[in-house]
Parts: C-alpha cells; structure tokens; sequence
C-alpha cells in the first residue's frame, strides 16, 4: 500500500492562498476577454447602453459578416499570416544556426561572437539609420523588410543556447563524433530531435511578435496591398469613415453608432484569433522549455 503524504498546516494554507491569488488573477485576465468576445456577438442597442458583461446580449453576426465583406481585412488577413509564417522560419533557422555553434564549449571563438551578439541587444540603431540602411539594400516596401532586419532575437538566442548546453548530455555528441558524425549531422539528427520543447517555445514567441508587429509595417511598408492586418486595423480604428463605411453597408442612421461600437469589438477578436488557435499546440511544451532554457546556466 502506498502511504498517504502527510501536509502540513503551512503548506495546505499556503496551497490555498497560491489557488486563491491563481484564481483571482483568471479571472483579472479573462473578464475583458470575455466581455470583448461577448459584446461582439450582441446586439448593438445592448452594447451602446452597456448592457453586456460577459454573455451576449441577443445573437447578432452581423458585425462578422461586415468584416468577411472589407477586402482590406481580408488582404491584411492573408500578408500577416504570410509574414508569420515566413519570417518565424527564418527565425528558427537563424536561432539554432546561431545558438548550437555558442553551446558547444570548444568552440573558438565562442565568448566573442557572444559578446557581440549580447552588444546588439544592449545598444540597438536608431530608427533613422535603421531605415536608411532598409533603403540602401532595396527592400523598402517588400516582404523582406518584415523578415530580415529582426532575422534573430539575442534574448531567444541565448534561451536556445543555454537549453542546447544544458539539456543535451555532451557524451552523446561525443559519441556521435566518434561514430562518425559532422557537426550538421549531429545538429539534425542529435540536437533537433531531442528539442522540441525549446523548438516549440520559439516558434510561439517569433510568431506571436511576427503576428503584432504593427510599427515596422507602419515605417517600411507603404502599399495597401502590402499592410499587415495590423495596420489595415490601425486605419479602420482611427478613421471613423471606415466604419461608418461598414456600419451603412448593414444598418439605418440611427444605429450607425451601435454598429460601430460592435464592429470594433469584432475586429479586436477578427485579429487575435489566429494567435488564440497555435497556443494550445505548443502550450505542452512552453513551461518546460521556458524553465529549462532560463533558469539554468
């Protein structure tokens, strides 16, 4: 028989103050969420009369359907998940090509090439010359200068690089070594395998930042058809005419106002729901590759 673990007074009351302080701090972070997701879905005179807290009030989608109808949103829609999703590759790739080579302990070198990439992340260029620099290598107003200019981030760097020293047992990369096996070989079919969980954590810390990026789209993207959703929803938020544009399509002059206010709640979910839908895939491996890539060192 297996003996019942004896608690404490002090750890059940400190058991109960920890789920007491979890619990209210659900409940901080999921009121708004809840209250936006619901005013979306209610009837405009409910929302304008602030009737609504955290169920709709009535059913309505009509605010849903406005938005299927804007081909700005649907065009800013379909670049952000394209950036997304380019540019979280290169910065995977560019991550681990950089983070494996500075986990290795002999490598030559190995305390420079940190210290410079640490420099970075301390003293970063001004916007000025950030932006004459995009100039000058020709990819003002193209795809690339959503991707290359923040190609690698110093902080992910030096998480994957402490998780591959730490988590990877260096007897199995010398063993693979003496069986044979180069550095790529060890890299894809030793260090890959055996991090996904790190994989996985940067995966969704690029692509949530790739998906929000708002101020680089803002300063290096000039064309309509090249705007993140971000910045389609910056304009349609900041310019009335936008929505009453979408409120007319659907209601008569004195909902116009209702409508507005259901269209913005709408537009806040429109654009958070891809970033809601990749969390439960890596949510598995995010706490164990945050605390293994952070704290040891």
């Amino acid at each position: 028989m297996k003996k019942k673990k004896i608690i404490s007074s002090d750890e059940r009351g400190f058991a109960i103050i920890n789920n007491l302080f979890l619990f209210m701090a659900f409940i901080i972070v999921a009121a708004p969420i809840l209250n936006v997701l619901a005013s979306s879905f209610s009837e405009p005179g409910a929302v304008i009369q602030g009737r609504v807290s955290f169920f709709p009030k009535g059913f309505n989608f009509e605010a849903y359907k406005q938005i299927f109808r804007s081909r700005m949103l649907l065009i800013g829609y379909k670049n952000s998940i394209f950036y997304t999703i380019l540019g979280t590759i290169i910065n995977i790739v560019m991550t681990i090509m950089a983070a494996y080579p500075l986990s290795v302990r002999d490598f030559v070198g190995r305390k420079f090439f940190t210290g410079m990439f640490i420099f970075t992340m301390i003293f970063t260029a001004p916007l000025i010359p950030t932006y004459l620099n995009i100039e000058r290598l020709g990819i003002l107003n193209t795809v690339w200068a959503m991707v290359l200019p923040g190609a690698i981030s110093v902080y992910n760097l030096i998480i994957a690089r402490t998780f591959f020293q730490n988590s990877i047992p260096s007897e199995m990369i010398e063993a693979a070594n003496l069986d044979g096996a180069d550095d790529i070989q060890v890299l894809f079919h030793l260090i890959l395998p055996l991090s996904k969980s790190i994989i996985a954590v940067l995966v969704l810390y690029y692509a949530v930042a790739h998906w929000n990026a708002y101020f680089d789209a803002f300063i290096y993207l000039s064309s309509e058809s090249k705007f993140t959703l971000q910045v389609v929803l910056r304009n349609i938020m900041s310019t009335a005419a936008a929505l009453k544009e979408m409120a007319d399509a659907t209601v008569e002059q004195s909902s116009r106002a209702a409508m507005i206010e259901v269209l913005k709640y709408a537009i806040i979910v429109f654009g958070s729901l891809p970033v809601i839908a990749l969390y439960p895939f890596v949510q598995k491996h995010f706490v164990k590759g945050v605390m293994i890539g952070s704290v040891k060192g």
